[in-house]
């Protein structure tokens, strides 16, 4: 099974060098990344091209003019040339563990899609973790986390269930809501293709659960691994929130659950 993983970014190239060193260090070394860049500058550019030659991934940068927030046109387009027949989906901001990829394709199935999950650093400990605290494991180390000012909470289960062998059994007892999650989730391409993608009318807010609700009416069943699959979610501004968009998104997202519809016809043309 070829996995393709599509990441997204925005002229963030110090967060995406962590994030791309966190896939060199996968356990599982058998994907692509294809970066679904939503408008960034030539530091991004040249990062990717610095990249490419050093990791053991191909590497592949789908760009688009920044006109503000069309993430979800830029991940279709992602997804479109993605030549894997499993994709994962994450953010530019969130760095991997070392089995994320291998528990992905472990837990992969016909009829379902995976939610994984992330520990939302603050700001203090995004910036102190570098490239060589990401390769020798520090970086998801408890103490390290908490020395850099992740303080101590309930989060702290994500980054120690798998030491103590209990992610199992987390993810089957979480409260947590089934959703996909467009920093950390799983589906076959051929499902993704066959519900339009993303629907590319939602801005900032929602677009990702959106587009779950979509292949769970379609009969797409989905799987927690949250605590299985984990990634470090680094901290940023979000200039780009705004209460009228986001009203706009929920009503988008309120008639795809009332009308159970499967595809959207503001995404990926059908070929």
């Amino acid at each position: 099974m070829k996995i393709s993983v599509i990441v997204s970014t925005y002229n963030s190239p110090e967060w995406l060098e962590k994030v791309l060193t966190g896939y060199a260090c996968q356990s599982d070394k058998d994907f692509e990344i294809v970066v679904a860049d939503d408008g960034s500058g030539p530091d991004t550019k040249k990062l990717i091209e610095d990249f490419g030659g050093t990791v053991p991934y191909p590497l592949r940068h789908v760009w688009h003019e920044d006109e503000g927030f069309r993430k979800w046109r830029i991940v279709n387009k992602a997804m479109e040339a993605a030549q894997g027949e499993y994709l994962i989906l994450t953010d530019g901001d969130c760095i991997p563990r070392t089995e994320l990829v291998a528990t992905h394709r472990k837990r992969a199935g016909k009829g379902r899609f995976l939610s994984g999950g992330y520990c939302k650093l603050p700001m203090e400990a995004s910036k102190a973790i570098t490239p060589d605290d990401i390769r020798s494991g520090r970086a998801f180390q408890l103490g390290w986390l908490s020395r850099q000012g992740y303080g101590a909470s309930l989060k702290w289960l994500k980054v120690a269930a798998r030491p103590w062998h209990i992610d199992g059994l987390l993810n089957a007892v979480t409260p947590a809501k089934k959703t996909f999650n467009g920093n950390n989730s799983s589906c076959w391409r051929a499902d993704a293709l066959r519900i339009g993608g993303f629907d590319e009318r939602i801005r900032y807010g929602g677009g990702d659960r959106e587009f779950g609700y979509r292949l769970v009416n379609a009969g797409i069943t989905p799987i927690v691994i949250r605590y299985s699959a984990l990634c470090l979610h680094l901290d940023h501004a979000r200039g780009y929130k705004d209460p009228e968009i986001r009203e706009r998104n929920e009503a988008i997202i309120a008639e795809t659950l009332s009308s159970g519809r499967t595809r959207t016809e503001f995404g990926i043309i059908a070929a």
